[in-house]
């Protein structure tokens, strides 16, 4: 070979063969390919056909409890579909009647906490949250408020919109669908937006609540960091 040249690589007998064989295959199905195109995309659609029809039908890898919720969270789905849920322990009218709760909630104490008096679904929703707040993050949930009468409700409304935007029958309240909750720790319910572990509280509440399903009130323009309820069509405006 000439200087500054690469020697060209010659391969003889069976090894050209071996290379000869797998080229001279490929040339003759392009070749079909591009004399037979219909017939070619027919049968590329055979194949792939059955697989993606299985895929199709499998969808997403999540649990579906009806039209509106997809629930990923492997945790919340079995309990949602697990055994019913029992509410907590009532806590002592005293402690909703302390400064603190008052300047944020007038007139709680003549609020109903009677789980009883909730819609069953929307219980065993609000349960999940309660369940997983304390699991994961530690925090003891407290109900403050759960089903409203429509006279309370005309009462609040009175107040003013600080208090509340909604007139009687338009507030999920009526219905059993709605609920305040704040933490209980120390002994003492724990309401107030200036505290720093209350605020970490009630961003992981609204977090696992809208993972159940559940409408959060902290995404409202006047948010309501405790406020949950179960939104259902027609509902509204019947009392």
């Amino acid at each position: 070979a000439s200087a500054g040249r690469t020697p060209a690589i010659r391969l003889a007998g069976p090894a050209t063969q071996a290379l000869r064989w797998p080229l001279h295959g490929l040339r003759d199905i392009a070749g079909w390919l591009v004399a037979r195109p219909l017939r070619a995309a027919g049968g590329i659609v055979l194949v792939c056909a059955p697989p993606l029809l299985v895929l199709s039908l499998q969808g997403p890898a999540i649990f579906d409890f009806n039209d509106d919720l997809r629930i990923a969270d492997r945790q919340i789905a079995t309990l949602l579909e697990g055994e019913q849920l029992v509410p907590p322990p009532p806590l002592p009218p005293a402690v909703f009647t302390t400064r603190e709760v008052e300047q944020v909630r007038p007139n709680i104490v003549r609020a109903s906490r009677n789980w009883q008096q909730l819609d069953q679904e929307f219980t065993q929703r609000l349960l999940v949250v309660f369940k997983l707040m304390q699991e994961r993050h530690g925090y003891q949930m407290a109900l403050i408020e759960g089903y409203r009468s429509p006279e309370r409700q005309a009462e609040l409304f009175s107040r003013g919109s600080n208090v509340t935007q909604a007139r009687a029958g338009m507030s999920y309240h009526q219905y059993g669908l709605a609920a305040d909750v704040a933490f209980f720790r120390d002994g003492k319910v724990v309401i107030s937006e200036r505290d720093p572990w209350a605020m970490r509280g009630y961003e992981l509440y609204g977090e696992i609540a809208e993972q159940v399903g559940l409408t959060w009130g902290g995404r409202w323009k006047m948010r309501d960091l405790g406020h949950v309820e179960l939104r259902r069509k027609g509902v509204l405006g019947q009392t």
